[in-house]
């Protein structure tokens, strides 16, 4: 197997974890490069579902390595959570296979205060609805660069240096503006103290690992988080993630050069969801998008809030398609579709009075669009059980010639249900 970027490409949710945990069979290493515990990859094996946050879905692949790289911002408390919960169903991770890169940022408390006490303040309206988690400070702290990473957890006076630094000005934000107790800097440095020694044997250099693998001739899978159009600077801005989720930060956020990567699929669910505030051109609000809901359990994994559920919308795949030079893409959930009379798909948007193929640039530009549907005739019946692409009912191959026409993009895996045997690779 070649090595491999996998990306979200509409708003996160597409179903990656099935994907990365069916691939991960096949490579010899799995890198998560970005974001944080603000992501849920939801894997079921044998009718048993395992969510992860932090941790790359390969983990339940015997022998494979697992590695956390410099472009994620790590909860400590979180990934210790993660490798009791794995452990006790009897997953191996040790740190001869679970791994976090030394330049990894920790997510500290008073990240996830800072994230907390913003919201709060905010207007109905003008909320973005982060997940609470920590995650924009501590990618704040990174760049201002005084963030606290992996490496340190393992040098306390170091440690305690940068937590003392880091809480001069915000202590006084939450003092002064938000209203709330400042934090103890020696507090929070002794409540840390005994995570941090439990992480410390699972620091390595990734980067040399990513390496050695490659040279042992075993490929490695790139297991990204969100959807593309969550990116920092490409996604729906203001309503976006703090990292870059585009398949090009595969080689900045796990440190190898941009030639390793091969292969770049795009997982695409078969409609369009989204969690949380932002633009959502092709949302419906009648008993299609209810049943879109119910039909295919649209709940966050991480969140556990209500997806938003709408028709699936090329405009925003057609973005991505370029955005990431995608390769192909698995199409999942196509099975939620079924019993549907009518399906709908936008081809393009009208945007102040043009007709337009891509996402408008401006800013909340894509609240001011009208989508341009067509419309197909749908199928009847139960697809899960289709081991192969021609045993889906014609509409459902004409529905997926589409969204390759429209793309130009092929369709290279089709899942018809959550399970990772309820997958169809053409």
């Amino acid at each position: 197997m070649s090595n491999t970027v996998i990306v979200g490409t509409q708003w996160g949710d597409e179903g990656k974890g099935k994907i990365v945990d069916m691939l991960a069979e096949k490579a010899g290493a799995i890198v998560r490069f970005q974001g944080g515990n603000n992501a849920g990859h939801t894997l079921v094996v044998d009718g048993e579902q395992c969510i992860l946050h932090l941790i790359p879905s390969g983990v339940l692949h015997e022998g494979k390595k697992c590695l956390i790289s410099n472009g994620v911002v790590l909860d400590p408390e979180v990934f210790l959570k993660e490798i009791d919960g794995l452990a006790a169903k009897g997953v191996d991770v040790s740190p001869a296979r679970l791994m976090i890169s030394k330049k990894t940022q920790i997510i500290m408390a008073y990240h996830k205060l800072l994230d907390n006490c913003r919201e709060s303040m905010k207007s109905a309206d003008s909320k973005i609805g982060t997940t609470g988690r920590g995650i924009g400070p501590c990618y704040e702290d990174k760049m201002s660069r005084i963030g606290v990473r992996a490496a340190d957890l393992a040098d306390p006076e170091l440690l305690r240096a940068k937590i003392e630094a880091a809480l001069v000005e915000k202590n006084v934000l939450f003092e002064k503006l938000f209203n709330v107790e400042p934090l103890d800097p020696e507090k929070v440095f002794q409540d840390l103290l005994p995570i941090a020694e439990r992480v410390a044997p699972y620091l390595a250099d990734v980067s040399s690992e990513i390496q050695n693998t490659i040279k042992e001739g075993k490929s490695v899978l790139f297991e990204g988080a969100q959807g593309v159009h969550l990116d920092i600077d490409h996604g729906t801005y203001p309503f976006v993630t703090s990292s870059n989720v585009v398949a090009g930060n595969a080689a900045a956020g796990s440190g190898c050069g941009p030639r390793q990567l091969e292969r770049i699929i795009g997982i695409c669910k078969a409609y369009t969801t989204r969690v949380g505030a932002g633009p959502f051109p092709t949302e419906l609000f009648d008993e299609v998008g209810d049943t879109l809901q119910r039909v295919g359990h649209e709940f966050g994994a991480t969140t556990g809030r209500k997806r938003r559920c709408g028709w699936l919308d090329m405009v925003v795949l057609r973005e991505t398609a370029r955005l990431c030079d995608l390769t192909e893409f698995a199409l999942t959930k196509l099975d939620v579709l079924s019993d549907l009379d009518e399906l709908k798909i936008c081809v393009a948007y009208e945007y102040r009075g043009e007709k337009v193929a891509y996402p408008p640039q401006e800013q909340n530009g894509m609240a001011h669009v009208k989508p341009v549907y067509e419309s197909m005739p749908g199928w009847k019946g139960d697809i899960t059980k289709a081991k192969k692409y021609d045993e889906l009912p014609v509409e459902a191959r004409n529905y997926i010639a589409r969204i390759e026409e429209l793309s130009g993009v092929k369709v290279g895996i089709v899942s018809v249900g959550p399970d990772r045997a309820e997958t169809i690779v053409r």
